[in-house]
């Protein structure tokens, strides 16, 4: 079985995790968090533990800031080989276009959001293909390859069942059945994420564990979730564009509708709140309108 780390973003709880394997050969983690949640990574550890020098190998399901961070500070702290999808790769040895990138969306907010990003040490990397098995410390971890969030997205499947599927299905705080989808720039795709979704289905996984955040076993209803939020998210905000509505319109209307979607299905006010600091609603509208540009080719 797996620990979790809740690495505290932004002071909230449980709304992005690392996630602990203990093998035969050390200690494998599951996402380092971004920078700026370096020091409660750390600090999880020592709560569990493990010294730094334990830490054999990093799986990152993908390179988003949230995700992978701090990667490349603990590649340094530790030694570990951080395994990473082929496409991301080239971008978490050199970050320079990742982080420009990021700068374009996040302005002033880069520092206080994310913290410090460093490059991988190319000797440090593995390049990960689609079904390639992981010796994560001893214990054998399959890459599948799921694109939808992201092109340089990966699954990972333990033998026991379980799958940390990152942001391929989607985002669920613990204690609620809400589940909202993170659609940021510049690579979410509509068509391509419901194919990962029913190639995770297939392979009767026992539990999924998104990043965001923590283990589910309901996962049929899981994964029916995702799939139906991801036609009504679309549908949304296709018909208002049809409508008329600028990209500004929609960033003023999206929240109200996302919050009042979660409040229908037993969300609390807090976590209307905590959806909203993992995956704000603006993220959604600049996503889904880049898609509708670039696959639908709508004039927007």
């Amino acid at each position: 079985m797996f620990e979790i780390i809740d690495l505290h973003f932004q002071g909230e709880k449980e709304i992005i995790a690392s996630y602990v394997l203990r093998g035969p050969k050390g200690v494998a983690l599951i996402e380092t968090g971004p920078g700026s949640t370096l020091d409660h990574l750390l600090q999880g550890l020592e709560r569990l533990g493990i010294a730094l020098e334990e830490i054999t190998d990093i799986l990152l399901t993908h390179i988003h800031l949230d995700h992978a961070g701090a990667a490349g500070r603990m590649a340094r702290l530790t030694g570990a080989t951080v395994h990473v999808h082929h496409v991301g790769a080239p971008h978490m040895i050199n970050p320079t276009k990742l982080l420009a990138s990021a700068a374009r969306i996040y302005g002033d907010q880069m520092e206080p959001l994310w913290g410090e990003f460093l490059p991988v040490p190319e000797s440090q990397v593995r390049i990960l293909q689609d079904g390639d098995i992981i010796d994560a410390a001893g214990i054998p971890v399959k890459a599948i390859d799921t694109p939808g969030h992201a092109y340089h997205h990966m699954a990972y499947w333990l033998d026991d069942g379980t799958c940390f599927t990152g942001d391929v299905a989607a985002v669920r705080l613990p204690g609620y059945d809400h589940i909202r989808l993170p659609t940021p720039p510049p690579e979410f795709h509509l068509t391509l994420w419901k194919e990962s979704v029913e190639k995770l289905r297939a392979m009767k996984p026992d539990r999924v564990v998104p990043t965001h955040f923590g283990p589910f076993q309901d996962v049929d209803a899981h994964f029916d979730q995702v799939l139906t939020k991801l036609d009504q998210l679309t549908d949304y905000l296709r018909e208002r564009v049809k409508a008329g509505d600028t990209a500004d319109a929609l960033m003023a209307a999206l929240p109200g509708w996302l919050a009042d979607q979660a409040r229908a299905e037993g969300v609390d006010e807090e976590g209307v709140h905590r959806y909203e600091v993992v995956v704000p609603s603006y993220m959604n509208v600049t996503g889904v309108l880049r898609y509708f540009r670039k696959v639908e080719g709508m004039t927007i």
